[in-house]
C-alpha cells in the first residue's frame, strides 16, 4: 500500500530501505524520461527482501505509480524519484520481524548533485563497510552513516569528494558513487565482491564503453593505481558521469578532465534524455511520448 509517511515518523527500528532514480526533462520532446526505472525497482525488490520488507506491489506496478506520481506533480524539469520501505511498527526493538510494513514514493526537482567539470578527492580514512556487517549490495538507509562520516571529513580538508578502501586496502567506490579508471584503453573498476554497491548507472557505463572500442575490466584495484591513472570519474544517479582531476593532491593524467571521460558523459547525456536512439529502452516516458522500446523490439 502506498500512502503518506506518518508524522512524526514511528519509534521502529529505523529499518529501511530505498532506491534512486532520476528522471531528465527533454523539452523538445515535452516529456520527463525516467532512467533506467524497471531496473531501478527491480534492484528495490532484491533490497525489499533482505530486509524482510513485504508489500504487494510488482515491478510494473511500482513503475506506473511512479509515473502517476510524477504526472500529478506536472513537473517540466529534472527530477529525483526517491521509493522507500520501512519498518512502520512503533516499537522499540530491532529485528526484522515486524508485521507492519509501508512504502512511499517522493518525487521533488533535481539537478546537478555534485560538479561534473573535475573533482578534487582524497582517499578516506574510514573504511568502506563490509558486506559482511552491511550488506553493501542493498541500499540500506543506515549504512549511509558511512557516506555522511567520509565525506564531511573530506569536505573539511576542501575536496570534493572521497574514495572509501575495503578493509583489504583496495578501492571499493565513491562516497555514494562508483568508480572507474582508465589506464591508455581498458576501463577498469572495483568487482562486486569489493563491498561496492552494484550501480545501475554503472552498468551503463559500461555499455557505453562498448561503443569507443574501450576493453572493460572489473578486478580490485590498489590505491596507488588511481594515482598514476590515466583518467578516472565516478558515476552514479546522484553525481551522473563526474570526472576526477586530482586524487590526494596528484594529478590524475593531465589534471583535467580526460578526452575519454568526457566522451562518455557527453553520451551518456544523449541516451539519458532520449536523445539517442539505441539507448531508448533505458528511458521511460512520464506523460506519454515516444512509448519504451524493450530490448526484444
Amino acid at each position: 500500500m502506498i500512502r503518506p509517511l506518518p508524522s512524526p515518523p514511528p519509534e521502529g527500528e529505523g529499518v529501511a530501505c530505498f532506491e534512486g532514480i532520476r528522471g531528465y526533462w527533454n523539452p523538445d520532446h515535452k516529456e520527463i524520461y525516467l532512467l533506467k526505472l524497471a531496473e531501478h525497482y527491480e534492484r528495490f525488490a532484491r533490497s525489499t527482501a533482505l530486509l524482510k520488507i513485504k508489500h504487494e506491489e510488482s515491478v510494473e506496478r511500482l513503475c506506473e505509480l511512479t509515473r502517476e506520481v510524477l504526472r500529478r506533480s506536472g513537473y517540466r524539469t529534472d527530477v529525483y524519484v526517491r521509493p522507500l520501505a520501512y519498518k512502520s511498527s512503533p516499537l522499540i526493538k530491532v529485528d526484522l520481524h515486524s508485521s507492519e510494513d509501508a512504502l512511499a514514493i517522493l518525487v521533488m526537482p533535481m539537478g546537478l548533485y555534485s560538479r561534473i567539470d573535475g573533482m578534487r578527492v582524497t582517499i578516506s580514512s574510514w573504511r568502506r563497510i563490509s558486506d559482511n556487517s552491511v550488506p553493501a549490495r542493498a541500499k540500506i538507509t543506515g549504512a549511509y552513516i558511512n557516506t555522511a562520516l567520509a565525506t564531511e571529513d573530506a569536505y573539511a580538508a576542501g575536496y570534493d569528494d572521497c574514495l572509501l578502501l575495503t578493509e583489504d586496502g583496495h578501492i571499493a567506490e565513491g562516497s555514494a558513487a562508483n568508480f572507474f579508471m582508465l589506464q591508455g584503453r581498458t576501463l577498469l573498476t572495483p568487482p562486486v565482491t569489493d563491498d561496492i554497491l552494484v550501480g545501475i548507472t554503472r552498468a551503463a557505463v559500461m555499455r557505453l564503453a562498448l561503443d569507443f572500442d574501450l576493453d572493460v575490466v572489473e578486478r580490485s584495484i590498489d590505491r596507488t593505481e588511481a594515482y598514476q591513472a590515466d583518467e578516472a570519474f565516478f558515476c552514479g544517479t546522484g553525481v551522473q558521469i563526474a570526472p576526477i582531476v586530482e586524487v590526494d593532491g596528484r594529478p590524475v593524467g593531465t589534471g583535467k578532465p580526460g578526452s575519454i571521460t568526457l566522451s562518455l558523459q557527453e553520451a551518456y547525456f544523449r541516451a539519458v534524455r532520449g536523445n539517442d536512439p539505441r539507448y531508448r529502452q533505458w528511458c521511460t516516458p512520464v506523460y506519454g511520448g515516444m512509448p519504451r522500446i524493450t530490448e526484444s523490439d
